[in-house]
């Protein structure tokens, strides 16, 4: 299997698993900006009153795909956050969570709620 195709698999699988713990997906493949500042968020979750900035990592081991998430990725990410709120401000109000989704194959997956 292609890093490609594996990288979509994981996300799908991601989503799955926060459907399944009750929550809507708002947006997938976020991406705000141009070059090396742009805000990146694989997926926008929300349940009840919280929004949930998800990112998926998938690598040979749970260990190596938490380590995968390097600050600047987490910076990006808040940046995709702030864009997303200020072009939707009915979710002015929600409380807001960055969660990270690690992913091996054949089928190991980890939500990390709060992740940073």
């Amino acid at each position: 299997m292609n890093n490609n195709l594996a990288g979509h698999l994981a996300e799908s699988m991601a989503r799955w698993l926060m459907r399944l713990k009750g929550y809507r997906i708002i947006a997938k493949n976020l991406i705000t900006g141009k070059g090396t500042h742009a805000g990146e968020v694989d997926f926008v979750a929300c349940k009840r009153h919280t929004l949930v900035f998800v990112e998926v990592k998938k690598r040979s081991s749970l260990d190596k795909a938490a380590y995968a998430i390097k600050p600047a990725q987490q910076q990006r990410i808040k940046n995709g956050a702030a864009a997303f709120l200020k072009k939707n401000p009915q979710f002015a109000d929600y409380d807001i969570r960055f969660d990270a989704i690690l992913v091996t194959f054949p089928c190991a997956v980890e939500h990390i709620e709060n992740a940073w």
